[in-house]
């Protein structure tokens, strides 16, 4: 607990004095070891019996992940039919695996839409640390991040709208929205979506950039390196696509830190 703790106070004096780091813009491979807080995590088929990456997430500390909550909920979830791989950029492949105790998803989840949508996820086994398997710094409780900053998302979800799930980790420049716009946005829809200020909107930085689709879900939102968000959910992917809404990790670092005890 003392430790993460730690990393989620150094993000003050990160985003205080640091400006953006050089992103690529636009979907390209990337290696996990550019980013070695990211993990898998791969669902089991209950007719199939196969293993299949599913979600993303992101590393608290060795013994606990970050994900989304609606990953880890459902009629037919249950905790033995998830696993977290870490350490490999390929899909379903390589790396090390590790097996879910009990998820701890946020009390407000399922309450109110997608508000809530997030999961202090505790392992049966502790990660090993190695080069490509780290704990990643995740943003201070209540820090406001400013319209237009350049973010990362990182994920294997699909490359295209209805496309396939990507064989390697990809990486995208987007910028984060105003909450207000894209509350806008989605409650024009047909049936109105909800945008709360517990997320954070963002999109494509030009047209050829790339952007949140399914399977990259649970998965990381970085500044700099550091946890700001969690991608939750979106009306289609890629320059098609409203704005990608990804939990706003800000609202909640003090209840994360108390789970991941």
């Amino acid at each position: 607990m003392a430790t993460l703790t730690v990393l989620a106070l150094l993000l003050f004096a990160g985003i205080a004095s640091s400006s953006p780091a050089s992103r690529i813009s636009g979907g390209t491979e990337a290696s996990v070891e550019k980013y070695p807080s990211i993990v898998q995590v791969e669902f089991l088929g209950t007719a199939s019996g196969i293993w299949s990456q599913s979600c993303g997430g992101h590393i608290l500390t060795a013994r606990y992940v970050l994900s989304a909550a609606h990953c880890f909920h459902g009629i037919f979830y249950d905790p033995k039919n998830r696993r977290i791989r870490a350490g490999s950029s390929e899909r379903n492949t390589g790396g090390i695996l590790a097996y879910v105790d009990v998820e701890i998803n946020h009390p407000t989840y399922g309450a109110n839409d997608m508000d809530g949508d997030i999961s202090v996820v505790r392992l049966l086994t502790s990660l090993v640390y190695s080069p490509v398997v780290q704990q990643g710094p995740i943003i201070i409780h209540g820090f406001v991040l400013p319209y237009r900053l350049p973010v990362t998302l990182a994920g294997w979800g699909a490359t295209e709208v209805g496309g396939l799930a990507s064989s390697q980790l990809m990486e995208s420049s987007v910028e984060i929205l105003d909450t207000e716009v894209c509350q806008e946005e989605y409650g024009a829809l047909s049936i109105p979506r909800e945008v709360t200020d517990n997320m954070i909107c963002s999109s494509l930085l030009d047209l050829n950039a790339g952007d949140a689709c399914p399977g990259d879900f649970g998965g990381p939102l970085y500044y700099d390196d550091i946890l700001v968000g969690i991608l939750s959910w979106a009306e289609g992917c890629g320059s098609n696509s409203l704005p990608a809404v990804s939990t706003r990790v800000a609202s909640y670092t003090n209840w994360i830190i108390d789970a991941a005890v």
